[in-house]
């Protein structure tokens, strides 16, 4: 769905400024200054036009959740328009620069005359100009660290924050220098729409209240640690908190420095506003949580979001849930959901795969919530006793034409995995659902 997204967007900009470079009068410049001029309202176009998505997509439109599969691909797909984004910007640049290569090869005669612009409108041209040249190499700065995977989190987020500020210049260069008679077709209008759209994104994000209507500031009730490097916190929240549905996850903030994380809610809603998260030890924020967080402090949630959702799965078909690590949280919420629920829990194959199943702490409590629904036949999977799932493990009693569903929790490499072994099967009439939240 990302994917098709920025592809749609992207095929949609170049045909629309194809149909006006088609409408445009034959020009007696030479050709290749032409080409350069077109190169650059195509790559400026298409640069503003996938931040403008990016900036949009920041505001996390829960509208959006249905069509896109959930936040965590809303999040994505803000992500990789941004990339994109910038990578057209750069573009934009290289073709700008192109000028003295032309200048040298076929002369300065031939050239592209200048639209001109008098009074107001030519001091604000030079200053979008300048606006434009400041903000790329801001943005081609903050591009270059978002891709260093190894830059720490907390600074990058920092810096991330200049983001709607760059976009701003970056809005004001485009639509003061596109083509005038971009404004009087489809082109101009599709750019106008967008531009706004992200005009709407980078004030929400100066002003602070993105997400602000689904916030709660609720109170940490415990801490435990079911594991060295597990930590379970478990909150109650204010009456403003509507719910959620077993398998979503929250933005919580725990520390105003550190910002808002994404964790799944381990727990299924009780209607008594309790929640509670359990957060592995990835990075320094969350190996620090257990002597940070006592009962009794301030917490900020905001959500719920996701669509991991149990009254999602499909009833006519056979059900293969796989866990790995603390990807079993959504199960936990599932199963936790199940115990109470009128409805006959659906038969399905649960996986969990861990490193090592004699000493893993969810093993037992897996099996107890198992224990109550006998149509949720358990598996677990431990690497250090040589037991590694793989697709055909995890397929092998189901026929080739058997309607089938994966909802899978895990480790990126797993999920790869599985899905290049299910391909390798060519099971066709099977679906995998993946929640792959990552915040960089």
């Amino acid at each position: 769905m990302v994917r098709g997204v920025l592809v749609l967007l992207t095929a949609a900009l170049a045909l629309l400024w194809g149909w006006d470079v088609l409408q445009a009068p034959a020009s007696p410049a030479h050709p290749w200054w032409i080409a350069r001029q077109e190169a650059m309202y195509l790559s400026g176009l298409l640069a503003i036009g996938l931040m403008s998505l990016a900036m949009y997509l920041a505001t996390r439109p829960v509208w959006l959740e249905a069509p896109f599969g959930g936040m965590d691909r809303v999040y994505r797909a803000h992500k990789w328009a941004g990339i994109v984004g910038g990578s057209f910007a750069i573009m934009h640049w290289l073709v700008e620069m192109s000028d003295d290569i032309l200048k040298s090869t076929i002369g300065r005669a031939g050239r592209v005359p200048k639209e001109k612009a008098t009074g107001l409108l030519d001091s604000l041209q030079d200053l979008a100009e300048d606006f434009g040249e400041w903000g790329f190499y801001i943005l081609l700065v903050l591009l270059a660290i978002t891709l260093w995977q190894r830059f720490p989190y907390r600074p990058w987020r920092f810096l991330h924050r200049a983001m709607p500020v760059i976009y701003l210049l970056l809005a004001f260069h485009s639509v003061l220098l596109a083509p005038r008679d971009y404004w009087t077709q489809p082109v101009g209008w599709v750019l106008a729409g967008l531009v706004a759209a992200g005009i709407y994104g980078a004030l929400r994000a100066l002003l602070g209240n993105i997400g602000q209507a689904r916030r709660v500031r609720g109170e940490i009730l415990a801490v435990t640690q079911p594991a060295p490097d597990v930590v379970a916190v478990s909150c109650r929240l204010p009456a403003a908190w509507h719910g959620h549905r077993a398998g979503q996850f929250a933005l919580v903030t725990f520390d105003p420095d550190e910002g808002a994380h994404p964790f799944t809610i381990a727990s299924a809603d009780g209607g008594d506003r309790t929640v509670e998260f359990r957060i592995k030890a990835l990075g320094d924020h969350t190996r620090q949580l257990p002597s940070l967080l006592r009962p009794g402090q301030p917490v900020d949630i905001e959500g719920p979001y996701g669509r991991f959702d149990l009254s999602r799965i499909n009833p006519r078909a056979r059900q293969f849930w796989v866990a790995g690590g603390i990807g079993v949280t959504p199960f936990l919420a599932w199963l936790g959901a199940l115990q109470n629920s009128s409805a006959p829990a659906p038969a399905a194959d649960l996986h969990y795969c861990t490193r090592d199943r004699e000493h893993d702490p969810f093993v037992a409590e897996l099996q107890a919530l198992c224990a109550g629904l006998p149509s949720v036949r358990l598996h677990v999977h431990g690497s250090a006793q040589g037991d590694v799932l793989d697709a055909h493990r995890l397929l092998k009693d189901t026929g080739p034409g058997e309607a089938a569903e994966v909802w899978f929790c895990g480790p990126g490499g797993l999920a790869d995995s599985l899905r290049r072994g299910i391909a390798g099967i060519g099971r066709r009439r099977l679906s995998f659902h993946q929640e792959a939240f990552v915040m960089r």
